[in-house]
């Protein structure tokens, strides 16, 4: 037993050792350029799904194997670890931090909210809404985070309210026994005298008991169900209403807590930048395929709107069904009195909202410059117009996404966080100059840890063409030609969400990416075909609090169970990819116009 609890706790030192030393025979034994980028590749990968070393290490060991053996030179690896995509990443995090430092991310879910209503189930659909929109300009981690805290508030609120509503039902009141309690509208006690009743109240049990039994029976007392009564205890249909309504109280959260979870990672597959799997196949598809230039934020959008407005609304009903129960009659009837949970709600939003005050002029810029960069990425390259890139035809294909988020984010840096006051006189008062964000607020928002593995995923994907590994994998994955498209791209839909459930998601993609692209060609299909729900299917992890980090955040609330939420992951999984597999057969092919193989 010490013995395995020493290897327990040193099991992460073992993987390490162990993993390149049980791998090695393969680069000494088939001794070519394929076999020892492959030993590379494994190596990187089992640190990457075991988590062995952290991400951002395990992403550096292509920077020094493959100069080793001989695979590539140091300063081509090491162009491989910055591209594009971290000159994009770098301009949206620069408004990302400038949208939470001025708070305005929460001036929008609170908005969003009080536009949708108080109904609980409209309440939900709020705040998915509100995270999802958040989601696809910030990073889903900062989304869950920013939402989460209000939702708690709010949850709090509503079943404080119902406690206090339910606690008015338990007491009696107009010489009759609490209603909630009553199996019979006609039972009533004996005694039409409250003080009566009051004194049988407050009797011994067993006084209670009899004249509950009484009525119960509707004789003298002889007979009484035994369900009702044991050992003399008190009346078991209250434990059973009381437990109803902690089960509705804990329903309550944990619908409202997942809603935050799941819809920061369904929003993410909105946009190129909302999550680090869509950029990462973004820029492993521009360079694997440079003769494309398909996939841009406005291709990508168009593409994956519908799928993420899908998908979020069977989501809340699915989440609705499972923990409340769906009451299509109440949801939608028409001018009803508020309900004690309603006012509660709409209480706490109301409140929360008053709090940020008028909207603050740093929260304007921040407005304006969000808008100004979603535009110009929608208009760079609309496609069924010219945009505004055709202004330097000479420059064709020089600016990127990227170009407009940088000039964007360096305005950040730029602009004053303060305008100047005036004083009594009506002169300006001349105070201290603040950029909108500081480097320091930029650094502690900036995912360093992706870029740096984003970039060891793009030096073993350039290590996989120079050593000719991907033509290897190629040509023995060609007979999977035979099979259906349809079920090539479910099996690899299936593959990629099993594996992300206890992987990373770009560790995942990472790793997928250049396996599934040579398959496509090895079979002669538009790679579009297999890489865009690939890369879809990776940010499906709903199953375990440890898939990624907004479910970890949420589920550190307290309010769920492992259980709980493999349960209602399991159920929006199967949503995700049966919504991606209908989006890929259907609206998307003639985005790409996937059926012609490309000449690219």
């Amino acid at each position: 037993m010490k013995i395995l609890s020493y290897l327990l706790v040193y099991r992460r030192f073992l993987l390490i050792v162990l993993t390149p030393l049980l791998l090695l025979p393969l680069p000494l034994i088939i001794k070519t350029k394929e076999a020892e980028c492959a030993y590379t590749l494994f190596v990187v990968a089992i640190f990457w799904l075991t988590e062995a070393l952290p991400l951002a290490v395990s992403a550096l060991l292509p920077a020094f194997m493959f100069p080793l053996f001989g695979i590539m030179e140091s300063k081509q690896v090491a162009s491989a670890y910055f591209k594009d995509f971290h000159l994009l990443l770098i301009g949206v995090i620069c408004l990302a931090t400038s949208i939470e430092k001025w708070d305005f991310h929460k001036r929008v879910a609170l908005r969003m909210v009080m536009l949708v209503g108080v109904n609980p189930a409209w309440l939900t659909l709020g705040f998915m809404v509100s995270c999802a929109f958040l989601s696809m300009w910030l990073s889903n981690t900062s989304a869950a985070a920013m939402v989460m805290p209000i939702v708690e508030a709010v949850a709090q609120q509503i079943t404080r309210a119902e406690a206090e509503a339910d606690a008015l039902e338990m007491s009696c009141s107009n010489g009759s026994i609490n209603p909630a309690l009553e199996l019979d509208e006609n039972i009533e006690c004996e005694s039409s005298d409250w003080k009566e009743k009051e004194k049988q109240v407050n009797a011994p049990k067993h006084t209670v008991h009899s004249c509950i039994a009484r009525k119960l029976s509707g004789s003298s007392g002889t007979s009484l169900n035994p369900i009702f009564v044991l050992n003399d205890e008190p009346f078991l249909y209250i434990n059973w209403w009381r437990k109803s309504k902690e089960d509705k109280y804990s329903g309550i959260f944990k619908v409202m807590c997942l809603c935050v979870a799941y819809s920061a990672t369904i929003g993410g597959l909105t946009t190129i930048t909302g999550t680090s799997t869509n950029l990462i196949f973004a820029e492993h598809f521009n360079t694997r395929y440079p003769g494309c230039q398909c996939i841009n934020f406005g291709s990508w959008f168009i593409l994956s709107i519908p799928i993420t407005v899908i998908i979020l609304l069977l989501s809340w009903v699915w989440l609705q069904w499972l923990f409340l129960g769906f009451d299509f009659k109440n949801m939608f009837k028409c001018g009803k009195k508020k309900t004690a949970r309603e006012e509660a709600s709409a209480q706490v939003v109301q409140e929360e909202y008053k709090k940020l005050g008028p909207i603050s002029y740093p929260e304007i810029v921040t407005l304006v410059l969000f808008i100004l960069m979603t535009l110009l990425w929608f208009t760079r390259e609309p496609g069924f117009i010219p945009g505004w890139s055709s202004l330097f035809p000479e420059y064709k294909g020089y600016a990127t996404d990227s170009t407009t988020a940088l000039v964007i984010g360096i305005l950040f840096f730029i602009i004053p966080a303060k305008t100047l006051p005036r004083n009594s006189n009506g002169q300006n008062t001349v105070l201290g100059y603040t950029p909108l964000i500081t480097w320091k607020e930029f650094q502690s928002c900036m995912p360093w840890e992706i870029a740096i593995l984003v970039g060891g995923g793009f030096a073993l994907a350039d290590g996989c063409e120079v050593s000719k590994l991907s033509e290897w994998v190629a040509s023995k994955l060609s007979p999977l030609g035979s099979l259906p498209l349809w079920l090539i791209i479910l099996i690899s839909c299936l593959i990629v969400t099993t594996v992300t459930e206890v992987a990373s998601n770009p560790a995942t993609i990472t790793i997928f990416l250049p396996i599934l692209s040579p398959l496509a060609e090895a079979i002669h299909v538009n790679p579009l075909f297999i890489l865009i729900p690939a890369t879809l299917c990776t940010s499906l992890a709903f199953l375990l609090p440890v898939a990624n980090p907004a479910n970890a955040i949420v589920f550190s609330y307290g309010h769920l169970t492992v259980m709980d939420m493999v349960k209602a992951g399991l159920g929006i999984n199967i949503i995700g990819v049966a919504v991606v597999m209908l989006a890929i057969m259907t609206w998307i092919v003639p985005i790409f116009d996937l059926y012609t193989y490309p000449s690219w």
